[in-house]
């Protein structure tokens, strides 16, 4: 399936053809074959990119989550506001922000019509191969974790995803267009219909899982989520028992991260029971306390066809250059604190001999963070490996850095693989998880001129 990469936004991503007539014909057929029906106009040079079908993924809001929730009680309004205030929440700011979130994909999807293009609006259960299939480009009207979704489905790499942030005083949006398109979606129309803007291909993770009794049947925890399971009882399927045994050769997972991939127990605590036996009037009674125990997890992990290590830690988090920006920046980042008492100590031991002042460690700090963060266009990956455990039997000589390839041995007894906090997989004793960057698995986004 083509994408129509005309113009000034062509040459920039591509760069100049070797050949004219090579790119002559490129520019007829589109980058990956016969261009697809409805994408009039486009073949002139310096033209944008002017699709004719669009998917909106439309954001399930927390007030249509706690409706769906109990659905199955029957519960009026009042009875779900009652509800709501019991468990602290505000049902009246909730079905605001509803309100806000809906007035605004409504304006988004006006703005498309208006231009006559054919809009499908999809909630997620709706969202789907066949959807994908059907569209030229995919809008996701929500914040990230809707940009996440979009992008789960979307293998074709010249497709775009693009992300119009509903709702900015309650979300951040780092994946989508800037704010002031979310009330002028119209301009933000114009500019791809000129070519003002240039193509962004963001890399992706792919996953190969194999080993003994592996199970390559995702779980979303969205859907998990609604209907209350228990995370062991969700990744139960019995369509899929009997092949567990079966598949043991490395398994290519539907999915790709955007974002990134955590690796870990399921329970990061669980409950302990402990009995004491007192006597007393010559009778014996044998209270019980309950409390929790902290379950770290246990793996094996080489980076780059490295040496083995074993690991236990609170878990392990790949991600791409998208991902640097969220949760593995919070992991890693330092803060003013630290950095100041690291200092202090070094200039106690004679190692500095500059004077300590708020200027300088502001200036520490930020240099640490932002060497955190790169590129999403670059074809590498950052894994880190949260909180973990240094003895003389576990070691952790490198707790984070960049790498190309990162292999997992799972020695854990209910842990998961989570792509983009969106799907888990089954990730036991004996499964080994490889984990890369493949430039194919890139996804197409813009960024506007601004």
């Amino acid at each position: 399936l083509g994408l129509p990469l005309l113009g000034g936004a062509r040459r920039a991503l591509r760069g100049p053809s070797p050949a004219a007539g090579r790119e002559a014909a490129a520019t007829r057929a589109g980058p990956c074959g016969p261009r697809r029906r409805g994408y009039g106009g486009m073949g002139a040079v310096g033209s944008g990119f002017r699709p004719s079908r669009v998917a909106v993924v439309v954001k399930t809001t927390r007030y249509e989550f706690e409706q769906q929730r109990y659905r199955y009680a029957g519960l009026s309004e009042e009875d779900l506001k009652q509800l709501l205030a019991l468990k602290g929440s505000n049902y009246a700011g909730l079905l605001e922000r509803h309100r806000i979130h809906t007035k605004n994909v409504e304006h988004v999807v006006d703005s498309l019509r208006n231009e006559r293009i054919e809009v499908r609006l999809v909630k997620r259960r709706e969202y789907n191969e066949e959807t994908v299939r059907w569209a030229d480009a995919i809008i996701s009207a929500g914040g990230d974790g809707t940009m996440l979704l979009a992008a789960s489905k979307v293998f074709d790499k010249f497709k775009p995803v693009i992300g119009v942030n509903t709702d900015p005083e309650r979300s951040e949006g780092h994946l989508c267009l800037p704010v002031r398109y979310t009330h002028s979606f119209p301009e933000a129309l114009q500019k791809l219909y000129r070519g003002e803007f240039r193509w962004q291909w963001r890399q992706r993770i792919r996953l190969y899982l194999e080993g003994t009794g592996i199970n390559p049947t995702p779980v979303d925890l969205h859907e998990q989520q609604l209907s209350q399971e228990q995370h062991s009882r969700a990744h139960i399927n019995e369509r899929f028992q009997d092949q567990r045994s079966d598949i043991s050769g490395p398994h290519l997972l539907p999915v790709r991260a955007l974002n990134e991939v955590f690796i870990g127990e399921s329970l990061s605590s669980r409950y302990a029971v402990c009995s004491v036996l007192f006597r007393e009037n010559f009778k014996s009674c044998k209270p019980s306390f309950k409390f929790s125990l902290h379950r770290a997890s246990y793996y094996e992990i080489s980076v780059d066809d490295g040496p083995w290590e074993k690991q236990k830690s609170s878990g392990l988090n790949v991600c791409t250059g998208t991902g640097s920006k969220a949760w593995s920046y919070n992991i890693n980042k330092v803060t003013h604190q630290a950095v100041e008492e690291i200092l202090r100590i070094a200039k106690k031991h004679g190692s500095l001999n500059m004077p300590l002042n708020t200027e300088l460690i502001q200036k520490v700090t930020n240099d640490y963070n932002e060497s955190l963060l790169y590129s999403p266009e670059e074809p590498k990956m950052f894994f880190s490996i949260r909180e973990p455990i240094v003895n003389r039997v576990f070691s952790s000589s490198r707790q984070r850095g960049f790498s190309s390839k990162v292999c997992v041995r799972s020695r854990c007894w209910d842990a998961c693989m989570v792509v983009d906090g969106g799907t888990s997989f089954e990730f036991n004793d004996g499964a080994i998880a490889s984990i890369m960057i493949d430039t194919e698995d890139a996804l197409c986004t813009v960024l506007l001129e601004e």
